[in-house]
């Protein structure tokens, strides 16, 4: 099972790297986008000179992939993430804490560029496709 961060989804809807390739060579039901995920999206898309055409690649994309809540598992794994590398004087970004947090909860890899903030996460499967 892998959880996407959202700047694999960019570099995906951009055709950077080697994503869109990695992507289509795995089975639609092992993909995961958080809640936490979308809304970064949707955000950026409200921000977008080109809405509409970020619109439709968003869509298309989630015809294809689940979508999950960031649920009680994923509040309860975010906290003790947060907690544990703000000890440890390493905290990571908020987000991030939060998009960790789904992925340790779905004992699911995080696919992500950002390698250095994830890579803090305790016993996180980290994979970067670009």
């Amino acid at each position: 099972m892998y959880v996407l961060d959202t700047n694999t989804l960019i570099y995906y809807f951009k055709n950077q790297g080697q994503v869109a390739q990695k992507l289509a060579a795995v089975a639609p039901q092992e993909i995961i986008i958080s809640t936490i995920v979308l809304f970064e999206l949707q955000v950026g898309i409200a921000k977008s000179t080109s809405p509409s055409k970020r619109i439709q690649q968003l869509q298309q994309l989630l015809s294809r992939v689940s979508v999950v809540p960031f649920d009680r598992a994923a509040a309860t794994a975010a906290a003790t993430i947060r907690a544990q590398l703000e000890q440890q004087g390493m905290p990571i970004g908020p987000i991030n804490g939060l998009i960790a947090g789904v992925a340790v909860a779905r004992q699911a890899t995080i696919v992500t560029r950002n390698i250095g903030e994830f890579s803090r996460v305790a016993g996180l499967s980290i994979v970067d496709w670009y």
